[in-house]
């Protein structure tokens, strides 16, 4: 099967320090890889080369087996269209509703109508079991886990093909990221995406 993503032989300096030394890992749909590793190690920096927020001084970042420093700046734009991502502290926005923080693709990139993306906001949050009560309060009411689980509505609402989660279960209580990981799991074989993750939880690195 070939792969989804690509990585290959990727280099990054930082301030004089070499954080990326030839990488190189590729992931297929369907399958999930986790980087694991302690602080300072190069993990969020894979993961920004690999998402386009951070340029690697050599190496190529493949999608679907085209390099993706080599496409016109709209063609580029479409493929990383295929990346869904669930950020470490969840990263919702506070003066949003959850609903909105759900649907802020939809609304702000893929110029879906508010009450269609309201609609849709709410079956991914049933998806991911945060209760549609939630739908119109601010991300201050929710508990941490409830947050998570709005962050990953928010990563898979337009079914990318490839999902990135970068610390996952920091910060929850056991039982609670225990049920992230979960989640992870379902949502990666529902959609049938590639998913890469990177952690310092080996509880989390096994299950996922």
């Amino acid at each position: 099967m070939s792969a989804a993503l690509a990585l290959v032989g990727l280099k990054k300096a930082l301030r004089g320090r070499q954080v990326l030394d030839g990488v190189s890992l590729d992931v297929a749909k369907g399958r999930s890889l986790v980087i694991i590793g302690g602080s300072g190690q190069g993990k969020s920096v894979t993961l920004k080369c690999a998402l386009g927020l951070m340029r690697p001084d050599a190496g190529q970042v493949l999608v679907d087996g085209a390099d993706i420093a080599k496409m016109p700046p709209p063609v580029r734009a479409q493929v990383m269209r295929k990346f869904g991502m669930l950020f470490q502290g969840g990263a919702l926005f506070d003066s949003l509703t959850v609903w909105e923080n759900v649907a802020f693709r939809l609304i702000y990139a893929d110029g879906v109508g508010r009450m269609e993306a309201r609609e849709r906001a709410i079956e991914t949050m049933r998806r991911v079991r945060l209760a549609p009560e939630f739908a119109d309060v601010r991300p201050i009411e929710l508990s941490g886990g409830m947050q998570k689980r709005a962050g990953l509505a928010r990563a898979i609402i337009a079914r990318p093909d490839i999902l990135f989660f970068d610390e996952p279960t920091t910060g929850l209580d056991p039982i609670t990221a225990d049920a992230i990981n979960d989640l992870i799991v379902e949502m990666v074989k529902e959609l049938g995406c590639a998913a890469v993750s990177i952690t310092h939880d080996m509880a989390s690195a096994r299950k996922i």
